[in-house]
């Protein structure tokens, strides 16, 4: 079999309410995920021989064996009892360590990309037990477009698509470990956090009423925001500038506008682009998520 490339996307979190932290060690969560138009792109070569080979254009990543599209191909190949070999290039774009789960997302890809290079043919229950495997965020990227997103992330469910809209990605020179956060996250008061309120993201998709969309929150905002002050003034910005929501995206850093209005995005951007990195992108349905997805367009 030749060569052949996917796209990969990155997500925001619409919303992420943390509950109480679990006997596996993680939160439970709230959360509604949404793909959007960053993306990476990975071309993937069989080998004659059983060699994982991966290489990318980034020099700050580490393109070796603890790198999670590598456990990816690994995992699979484990799983289908192979002993296959690939070349994967990997072209990025999407920046780590920003909550847009670049790594998630190529972890994902990867098993559906050699699931078929290699002829596995397993099943997508099979492919979602090992992406949970891989990590909480991973699982999402078998599905794409707008999710539900309950356990520690794991638990999907495919929710009806919002109208498509503009979003403002705000990336700082910085990255945020997500176990960092979540250790501010619990040192804060527990009035403070999501525990024993009432979901405004279940709020928002039971009755679909926009009034609540302004309202959905980021539990984790608080933690980071101590973490980086610097950002409490991108999302106030944000908000000013005329996005009908602005949020932290999962753990940070990355903060994002959503705008109906692509004029008023554009004026947004171009209050940042002098001092951050930014992407004005679009957001992305399901249906959209899969053709991307198998064209590597």
């Amino acid at each position: 079999m030749e060569k052949i490339t996917f796209s990969s996307l990155a997500k925001v979190n619409l919303g992420l309410e943390v509950g109480p932290l679990r006997e596996d060690g993680y939160h439970q969560l709230t959360t509604l995920f949404q793909t959007v138009n960053l993306k990476d792109r990975l071309s993937f070569e069989p080998r004659t021989d059983s060699l994982i080979n991966l290489a990318g254009n980034r020099p700050d990543i580490p393109w070796d064996e603890s790198n999670l599209i590598y456990r990816s191909a690994l995992l699979l190949r484990q799983a289908a009892g192979l002993e296959a070999g690939v070349n994967i290039t990997v072209e990025k774009n999407i920046p780590p360590g920003r909550g847009l789960a670049g790594g998630s997302s190529n972890a994902a890809v990867t098993l559906l990309a050699l699931n078929r290079l290699w002829g596995c043919n397993l099943e997508r229950e099979k492919l979602q037990a090992l992406a949970a495997e891989l990590g909480a965020d991973v699982p999402f990227f078998l599905y794409g477009g707008l999710c539900l997103g309950t356990g520690k992330g794991e638990k999907l469910q495919a929710v009806p698509e919002l109208p498509a809209a503009w979003v403002l990605l705000i990336i700082p020179d910085f990255s945020v470990s997500t176990a960092l956060a979540y250790r501010e996250f619990d040192r804060l008061p527990s009035g403070l956090t999501s525990t024993g309120k009432e979901s405004k993201i279940i709020q928002f998709l039971e009755q679909r009423n926009f009034s609540f969309f302004k309202h959905l929150r980021n539990d984790l905002e608080l933690a980071v925001f101590k973490i980086q002050p610097r950002l409490v003034e991108i999302k106030k910005e944000l908000a000013a500038s005329g996005a009908e929501l602005s949020m932290l995206s999962g753990s940070g850093s990355a903060v994002f506008g959503w705008f109906e209005d692509w004029s008023l995005a554009r004026q947004a951007a171009g209050k940042f682009d002098r001092e951050y990195q930014v992407w004005l992108v679009e957001t992305v349905g399901r249906e959209q998520y899969w053709q991307e997805l198998n064209t590597g367009a």
